[in-house]
């Protein structure tokens, strides 16, 4: 099992940061996991994942799901002390998520918390996929189930870990096709982070 504080975060600099969470229910801030995929400038990827205690119940369709438990998250840290560590390294990257949720779950945590919702540079990898391969729409879809198997890609679903590393493999697969930086496909960049402390 990992946990924060012992694992090492990566070591950069990064091009961005794909950011998976599980939930332990169906409250999107009982985050039980995080996995982080940090692609370096030579494209390079380092993975790191957390598991993290929610201090709520986990739902058996969740558990199923994701394979963590009460169990699995004992002696994890709670939210609060993970987002202490994980915020200062996540500030100033384009954050990936593949879909909207983990946003809204890492704003929900914090807001749980008591902690200030986290002004972070998002992006998502589904409106990525979607521009980079158009004809999957109403055609297996643009999940990381089907991108999977349509794109060949080799990771354990429902692992944050896994998830944030699929993630950041879509993006430079798309990057590929497109013959695009993902900064030219979605509009965002680091840069812009600057005008979100303002």
């Amino acid at each position: 099992m990992t946990f924060l504080p012992d694992h090492p975060l990566p070591k950069g600099p990064f091009r961005f940061i794909a950011l998976d969470v599980e939930t332990a229910n169906c409250n999107r801030g009982s985050i039980s996991q995080i996995g982080l995929a940090c692609v370096g400038l030579d494209g390079g990827m380092q993975t790191f994942a957390t598991y993290i205690d929610p201090a709520e119940d986990f739902a058996p369709f969740n558990t199923d799901l994701t394979g963590i438990d009460a169990e699995t998250v004992r002696g994890a840290p709670v939210f609060a002390q993970a987002w202490v560590r994980l915020l200062p390294f996540l500030r100033g990257q384009l954050i990936i998520q593949h879909s909207g949720f983990d946003e809204k779950a890492i704003n929900a945590a914090s807001e749980q918390a008591g902690l200030p919702v986290p002004r972070l540079i998002w992006a998502d990898s589904v409106k990525i996929a979607r521009k980079a391969w158009p004809e999957f729409r109403g055609n297996g879809g643009h999940g990381l189930a089907h991108l999977k198997e349509a794109l060949g890609l080799s990771f354990h679903h429902h692992d944050a870990g896994e998830d944030a590393r699929a993630a950041a493999e879509v993006v430079l697969l798309a990057e590929e096709r497109l013959q695009q930086s993902v900064e030219q496909i979605t509009g965002r960049s680091a840069h812009l982070q600057m005008s979100l402390d303002l």
